[in-house]
Order: structure tokens, then C-alpha cells, then sequence
């Protein structure tokens, strides 16, 4: 699903990953952080996808959420367990959004 993202200005949290083959745990941990986000103050919406590369987008009203949510005692976890075991490479990516446009049947 396409997140509903409101009038720009807005940032993106891109998360991009290279998997190892270990899956203990990780589906049930990103859902847990999936339902976490959205109850940040200034989360927006999220997208994901994965073949081969994962690529999450995560939206955020502001730089100082993007911040908070870092530091969020369960996604900091999640981070060094991705270091630990579920992740080979990732590369985190914060921009601005400045314009946004899309079509919809």
C-alpha cells in the first residue's frame, strides 16, 4: 500500500538492506517496530519492499521525530540485532521532500 503522505514539506527515512539468511526473530521484530512507529509523534506512513534489496520509506513530519525514533529504546535493540545477525549491509538515507505527486484508478 501507498502511504498517505500530507502537503509537503516532509522527510523520508530510507532503510536499505542487504539480508544474511538468518531469520530468527526478524519477521516478528519488524512488525513489532512497524506498529511502534506508528505511534511516534510525527510519524506519517510507511512503505516496503524487497526483492533481493529491501528498501523501506518511512515518512515523519520533522527532524526531530526521525531523531526520537532512533532513539527508541525497542528500534535501538532492533538495530544491533541487524548488526548481530539479520542484516549484511544497510545504508540509512533522510531527506526532505519536497514535492510529491501520483496517480490513482
Amino acid at each position: 500500500m501507498i502511504a498517505q503522505t500530507p502537503e509537503t514539506p516532509y522527510y523520508v527515512v530510507l532503510f536499505t538492506t542487504i539480508r544474511t539468511n538468518i531469520d530468527e526473530g526478524y519477521a516478528e521484530m519488524a512488525d513489532k517496530l512497524e506498529e511502534l512507529a506508528k505511534e511516534q509523534p510525527g510519524y506519517l506512513g510507511i512503505e516496503s519492499a524487497r526483492d533481493g534489496v529491501g528498501i523501506t520509506a518511512s515518512y515523519w513530519t520533522d527532524l526531530e521525530s526521525i531523531k526520537q525514533w532512533k532513539n527508541q529504546v525497542d528500534h535501538t535493540v532492533a538495530r544491533e540485532l541487524g548488526r548481530e545477525k539479520w542484516y549484511q549491509e544497510y545504508k540509512t538515507r533522510i531527506a526532505r521532500v519536497e514535492r510529491d505527486y501520483g496517480f490513482k484508478r
